[in-house]
């Protein structure tokens, strides 16, 4: 079993170095930037020292009403700002494990109702991290598993271990920068979901188009079709936020340095880049919609072709028969005086006419096509 992750940790990053401290610090560093990473329950107990030490680095607490943003589990991804800070709230993944900690009751119930699909569905969950930028620090506010905080940390510090470089990434240049790259990270999540999501249709794609299996998971379809819709609606929030975030980017009037216009110029492109990876996958989460839909509404064709086959079949024999019926019928009266009846060859008769009318009937269906395999 794993350690339960530390509520805070905080980064001071500069040049090629990321220094990790779990001491609230007395004052900004003279290079470089923060990074005050803490948990939503921690936040929550330990509000007081965060708003003094928000005071005593960048003169400026939390607004009530951001604090509120910031504990609420059920917040959309969206964008504010003030005078001194930007907040930009991301709703990101999180494993179906955990789901039942970040949506208390109604999550519950609803995994329960969903309890009879595939796993890939009950990973589809989210809760928010909170992001909350300053000039030189960086305060994010991350459910109790802290899954992106931990992931990310681990990478500064292997790049800060390589000298600034791990697998060709640098470190952040800036608070502004960090705060991009993390809510790529928890975009790139929903990017991986592509893959198994793509295999969990198609196999149900196989099931309903294949007319020798009765398909019968309709539950787990219906609740694939409301998790992609939720789904969709997510990260339509999530371009809202972003969008939002690069035109107040796109508002800042040019600075006369050209080191500041610059690095203000690689976030706009950044946050275009993350802004491209979201529409992905709202394109994406609205083509698996569409396939859903497309592949329920061919296996009723599918049904509904197969119905009038049969229904074709019964009313070839059935034409078939009926001549077979009507001189049957015919020589079974109860007339005295009825042709051949008493003659010995009248059975013959009877039996080839019957034959001839059988054989007639099914060349008239074959010559429509009545009776044709395909």
């Amino acid at each position: 079993m794993n350690p339960p992750a530390p509520p805070l940790r905080i980064f001071h990053i500069a040049a090629q170095q990321v220094i990790e401290s779990q001491h609230w610090p007395e004052q900004l560093p003279e290079q470089g930037f923060l990074w005050l990473a803490i948990g939503r329950d921690a936040l929550q107990q330990q509000l007081e020292p965060v708003q003094q030490t928000l005071q005593r680095l960048c003169g400026q607490q939390l607004v009530e009403l951001h604090v509120a943003d910031l504990l609420n589990l059920q917040l959309p991804s969206g964008y504010d700002y003030t005078a001194q800070y930007d907040l930009l709230v991301f709703r990101r993944l999180s494993s179906w494990r955990t789901a039942a900690r970040t949506e208390p009751a109604p999550a519950a119930a609803h995994g329960r109702r969903k309890a009879r699909g595939p796993v890939i569905l009950r990973r589809i969950d989210t809760s928010p991290v909170g992001m909350t930028l300053f000039d030189r620090v960086l305060l994010t506010v991350h459910p109790d598993d802290m899954s992106v905080r931990d992931s990310y940390a681990a990478r500064l510090l292997e790049a800060s271990s390589q000298g600034g470089r791990s697998a060709g990434a640098q470190l952040p240049t800036s608070a502004p920068d960090l705060m991009l790259r993390l809510v790529n990270q928890m975009v790139d999540q929903y990017l991986d979901l592509r893959r198994e999501l793509n295999r969990q249709l198609d196999h149900w794609q196989a099931e309903l188009l294949d007319p020798r299996t009765r398909f019968a998971n309709w539950s787990a379809v219906l609740d694939a079709r409301i998790t992609l819709h939720k789904l969709d609606e997510i990260c339509e929030d999530q371009r809202s936020a972003v969008q939002d975030w690069i035109d107040a980017l796109q508002a800042l009037p040019d600075d006369p340095s050209p080191a500041v216009q610059r690095e203000r110029d690689l976030l706009k492109v950044r946050s275009r880049d993350v802004l491209e990876h979201i529409e992905r996958v709202v394109r994406h989460v609205q083509r698996l919609e569409h396939s859903t839909e497309a592949a329920v509404q061919m296996h009723f064709s599918a049904q509904s072709h197969r119905a009038n086959q049969i229904m074709r079949t019964l009313t070839a024999l059935t034409a078939v028969f009926l001549p077979l019926n009507f001189i049957t019928g015919f020589f079974g009266m109860n007339f005295e005086f009825m042709p051949a009846i008493h003659n010995s060859a009248g059975l013959w008769w009877a039996i080839g006419g019957m034959v001839a009318a059988a054989l007639a009937v099914i060349g008239v269906l074959w010559r429509k096509r009545y009776l044709a395999s395909r």
